[in-house]
Formats: C-alpha cells, sequence, structure tokens
C-alpha cells in the first residue's frame, strides 16, 4: 500500500498542468491501441497469403495491399503521435521537476530555526536533489512506459480473449507469476532498503559535515580519519544494498525465464491448436505477437516496480519534509502593516523548546516607542528566546506580544518582520558578494546607500581594501572575512534596513575596543528614535538603555534604570561588580567597565 500510496502521490504533483497532462494520457492511451493493432494486421496478412493458394492471385495481391495501406497509416500515425506525446511529455516533466525544487526549497525556508538545528543542511539538500530527480524519472516513465502497460492490460488481455481464449490463459498465469514475485520481493527487501537509505543520508551528513569544516579538519589532523569513517558508512551501505541487489537480481531471472516459457508454450499449444482446426496460422501469429507485446510490457512493469522500489524511501524523505508543518504560521486574513511607531508589549508570556522545561515563564512589560531596552542576565536565562518570540520565530505557548496595540500573530510575518531588525551575536553571511550581502538589508539600495551605511558601521575602509571592493565575493558563511569585519558588516545591514524596532544580540561582541567605540556611536545615531532591544553579557554597551529587564531561568528579577538597578544593589549590581572585578584583573582585552550603569 505505501507502494501505491507514494506513487499515487507522485502523479499528484502533476496536478497544477492536470489539462496538459490529461490530454497527454489521452494521446498515450490512442498511440498504444495503434501500435497493437499491428499485430492483428500481420496475423490478417498470414490468413490472406495462406489462403492464396485457393485463390485468384489478383485478389491475394489486392487484399494484401489494402491490409498493407492500413498498416502503413497505423504505424505513421503511431511514429508521429509517440514523438508529440514524448516531446510535450519531457517538457513537462522538466518543468514540474524544477517547480518540485522550488516547492521545496520555499517549504524548508519557512520551517523553525528549531527544526533546522536538527536536520544537517547537507541531508536536506540530498533530499531535495535526489527526490526531484526521482520525480523526474517517474513521471517520464509514466508517460513512456507505465500508461503503455495499463493499456495493455485493460485492452490488450480482454482483445487476446476475443482472439483465442485458450492461449490467453497462458497469458493470465503470466501476469499472476509476475505479480506475485513482485509482492513478494517487495516485502522481503522494503526494511532492508530503508536502511540503505538511511545510511546513503548519513554519507550525505558525514561528508557536508566534513566540508563545512575544513579548517578543523586540518588543524586537528583529521584528514585521514574523517576519511576512513566516510569510507565505513560506505562498506555499510555496500553490505546492506548487497542482499536487497540479490533478491531483484533473481527475480528478474525468473521473471524473464517465465517468458520465454510463455512463449514457447503458446507456440506449442498453438501447432496443437492448428492441427485440430481450432486456430487459423494468422490467429497464432497474431496471439504470438500480441504475446511479445504483453510480456514486453510486463518486464517494464517489472523494470518499473524495481526502479520505483529503490527510488521509494528517497520520494518518502521528500515527502516527509514537504509535510512537516511550520511552528509559525499566518493567520487567514492576517493584517499588512507599513510602518509601526514601536511600542512593544509583553504579556504574561511562556514558552517552552520542549514543551516541558520553560524558556520563558511569565513575562510581561511595556515600552513605549523610541525606548533603549537592555536585556540582561546569564546564558540560557531567556534573553534571545524572548527576542526570537518578538520577531516571531516561535510563538508563545501562553500570552501574546504586541506592537502598536496589535498582537503579532495577527500580523503578516513579512510586514512583522519588515518592521524589525536584527544583528545578531554570530552573523553569517551568503556565499556572494560583499554589496549582494548588505543589499539583504534593503534590495533596492544604490551604491551611494551602501557605502553610507558602512562607513556610520565603520565597515567602509575595510570593504574598500578587499581586492573588488564591495564586489569582492566573500567565502561560505563569509569565512573570508574575521569575526568583527563581519560584524560591521551586519550592522551596516541594519541601518540599510532602517527599521522602527532594533535588536541587537552581543552586536558589538566580536570587535576590538577601539572598533567598538567607534560602533557603538554608529549604533547611537541608529538607536535614535526606535524601540531598540540590547541583548548583552558586556555590561559596557548598555549604559545609555532607558530600563534594564535582568533574566534568571526564563523570568524577570529585576527591572528598572542603570542608575536604580545599581542603588538596589541586587543581581545587576553583582554583575557590574564582577565585571569590575575582571576588567581590574585583565585591563586590555575590553573597554572598562566603568562607564558600564
Amino acid at each position: 500500500m505505501e507502494f501505491f500510496r507514494v506513487y499515487s502521490r507522485v502523479l499528484g504533483l502533476l496536478a497544477p498542468e492536470r489539462r496538459l497532462a490529461i490530454t497527454l494520457v489521452v494521446a498515450n492511451v490512442a498511440v498504444a491501441v495503434l501500435y497493437y493493432v499491428e499485430p492483428f494486421l500481420f496475423g490478417r496478412i498470414i490468413d490472406v497469403l495462406v489462403k492464396g493458394n485457393r485463390a485468384q492471385p489478383s485478389e491475394t495481391w489486392s487484399a494484401s495491399m489494402r491490409l498493407l495501406a492500413v498498416w502503413s497509416v497505423v504505424g505513421l500515425s503511431g511514429i508521429v503521435a509517440s514523438m508529440l506525446v514524448a516531446l510535450h511529455a519531457d517538457r513537462l516533466a522538466h518543468r514540474r521537476r524544477l517547480a518540485a525544487m522550488a516547492t521545496f526549497f520555499g517549504h524548508v525556508l519557512t520551517l523553525s530555526p528549531a527544526y533546522h538545528a536538527g536536520s544537517h543542511s547537507g541531508r536536506l539538500l540530498k533530499i531535495m536533489l535526489t527526490g526531484v530527480d526521482n520525480l523526474f524519472g517517474v513521471w517520464l516513465s509514466f508517460f513512456r512506459e507505465h500508461l503503455a502497460t495499463f493499456v495493455a492490460l485493460v485492452v490488450l488481455l480482454p482483445l487476446s480473449f476475443f482472439l483465442n481464449w485458450r492461449l490467453a490463459l497462458l497469458l493470465v498465469v503470466l501476469i499472476v507469476v509476475f505479480a506475485i514475485l513482485t509482492t513478494f520481493v517487495i516485502r522481503k527487501t522494503e526494511h532492508a532498503q530503508g536502511l540503505v537509505e538511511e545510511y546513503h543520508s548519513k554519507l550525505a551528513l558525514r561528508a557536508g559535515d566534513a566540508l563545512g569544516n575544513i579548517p578543523l579538519i586540518h588543524s586537528y589532523a583529521r584528514l585521514s580519519a574523517e576519511a576512513r569513517t566516510l569510507g565505513f558508512v560506505i562498506r555499510r551501505v555496500l553490505a546492506a544494498q548487497y542482499p536487497v541487489l540479490n533478491m531483484w537480481a533473481l527475480v528478474s531471472v525468473l521473471t524473464r525465464s517465465a517468458s520465454t516459457i510463455t512463449v514457447i508454450t503458446i507456440f506449442v499449444l498453438g501447432t496443437w491448436l492448428n492441427l485440430r482446426g481450432l486456430a487459423s496460422v494468422g490467429e497464432i501469429v497474431s496471439f504470438m505477437g500480441f504475446a511479445t507485446m504483453l510480456i514486453g510490457r510486463l518486464e517494464q512493469a517489472m523494470g518499473f516496480a524495481s526502479r520505483l522500489f529503490f527510488q521509494m524511501h528517497g520520494l518518502g524523505q521528500f515527502f516527509a519534509v514537504l509535510d512537516t508543518r511550520p511552528t509559525v504560521t499566518e493567520k487567514p486574513g492576517a493584517i499588512s502593516i507599513d510602518r509601526v511607531a514601536g511600542a512593544v508589549s509583553f504579556e504574561d508570556v511562556s514558552f517552552s523548546y520542549d514543551g516541558v522545561t520553560p524558556a520563558v515563564s511569565s513575562l510581561s512589560f511595556s515600552v513605549p516607542p523610541g525606548t533603549t531596552v537592555a536585556l540582561v542576565g546569564s546564558t540560557g536565562a531567556g534573553k534571545s528566546t524572548a527576542m526570537a518570540l518578538l520577531h516571531r520565530l516561535a510563538d508563545p505557548s501562553a500570552g501574546r506580544i504586541c506592537i502598536d496595540g496589535i498582537d503579532i500573530r495577527d500580523l503578516t510575518l513579512d510586514s512583522l518582520r519588515r518592521n524589525i531588525g536584527v544583528v545578531f551575536q554570530e552573523s553569517t553571511m551568503f556565499y556572494r558578494s560583499i554589496a549582494d550581502n548588505l543589499r539583504v538589508g534593503r534590495a533596492n539600495a544604490t551604491d551611494e546607500d551602501l557605502v553610507r551605511a558602512a562607513s556610520l558601521a565603520e565597515a567602509h575602509d575595510f570593504i574598500q581594501n578587499q581586492p573588488r571592493g564591495y564586489d569582492t565575493l566573500v567565502g561560505e558563511r563569509g569565512t573570508t572575512l574575521s569575526g568583527g569585519e563581519r560584524q560591521r558588516i551586519a550592522i551596516a545591514r541594519a541601518l540599510l534596513k532602517d527599521p522602527p524596532i532594533l535588536i541587537l544580540d552581543e552586536a558589538t561582541s566580536a570587535l576590538d575596543a577601539a572598533t567598538e567605540a567607534r560602533v557603538q556611536r554608529a549604533l547611537k545615531k541608529l538607536m535614535h528614535g526606535r524601540t531598540t532591544f540590547v541583548i548583552a553579557h558586556r555590561l559596557s554597551t548598555i549604559r545609555d538603555a532607558d530600563l534594564v529587564l535582568v533574566f534568571g531561568d526564563g523570568r524577570i528579577i529585576e527591572r528598572g534604570s542603570p542608575a536604580e538597578l545599581l542603588a538596589a544593589d541586587g543581581v545587576f549590581a553583582t554583575l557590574v561588580r564582577t565585571q569590575l572585578q575582571v576588567a581590574a584583573a585583565h585591563p586590555n582585552p575590553a573597554p572598562h567597565p566603568d562607564s558600564a550603569p
């Protein structure tokens, strides 16, 4: 049942072009029927020639010519129609293959960061590429082979009973043998092939993981170890694959043997029937033609079943990803807003990643537009989670978050995220030019806009020193740039976006002291008039905050202005004293926290 479920779902992906697909189906059936007329005409000609000894030569010649003329028309019509069907079927399959790739890619992008954290990108890429290639193969086979096989069973088999029911029974036996052998092998090897596909996924994961960490492999002399590990997985793949291949090779031999025995039996039985006047020579020839075509189609069906069997797990993985629902979806009729004022409120917000341990619990606070809010606390206290909820990387399990009094779940995702700019703690980049990476902030930004934003972010000088300036291609995830350079480009990106709400997640953590001071000035200009949330461990980055929220175990344990919290001598004051002590012991690595709150 799984076999037919996957097959029907693959064909269901042709629905966007159903009219063309149905037209091709009808045309294919007509072509198949035309070809099945040929054995019948051949048999009629044989009968005319056999009876020619008892008829006038002119009558025999005339009858033969009429049949040959019909045969020529049928043959030429079949050839032309087959070419047209094949041409449009190929184009349809290519279009749908690329459409399926676009659908898969777009869907994967909508899945939550938590999903991607648990799914290696190499495995997802392998599933996408393998899946669309398998879809393409099934669609082509459907129009080129499967339909003709179906017509052979539905049309040719009943027609063979009409010609000679005794001989037709042999074909029925052959079909039953094919069906039993195919079902037996599929049931015997399905689980084993599933293991093979898992090993293939592990291969893609392992290879992708190694290629993404080349510096680590070289620095720890892991070249031989990684190659050995990959070789071990390859051996596991082969060990699991060989028994499956052996079973399918055996069934191929058995079905081929059954086909040969059937053809010989048809000839022997046909001879016996002819000697007793129960079948003419022409009927035997026609039936042999029908039988040969039907056997050929059945062998194609066996080949198709074999190919789809080996593709089924890959297709299953493809559909499993497509069936994964995004954790964040838009409501029907969601509101699209232009530019918000920037008032943000959390109303008793709680959230858990695993449904058991709360990441944040009962968060409640309100900030007016233009307020700078600092989120302080130890690692894992819930600061980044709270900000992830604000731009809907996940949705609260309880409570609600509002912007300008509107529940953010009532807004379209595009309009919400268009109003929020984020500078992450570890800013990554696309494997594209620096200019392209900057235009992620605003696609229509001019070259002058790029220079202005980069200058404010203290990035223009080092960009100019690159081999091709703003057109320099950066490495995968921006690895050809230093951490500080990537961070400054991320800040320039946020400047280009010009959002009313800004989230700075340790935005200056990768910068040296001198550059941090310059970028802080740029950020101060950027933050002016915006609602800004600053997640910080280094307290010097939040000295100008209007409000400080101190997080602990997913809750807000202190709140107030920096001066108020210092005077209260609580957790925040303890954090400041700790950093002062560290700075006194190590005065050089970072700006001194004296200027902290």
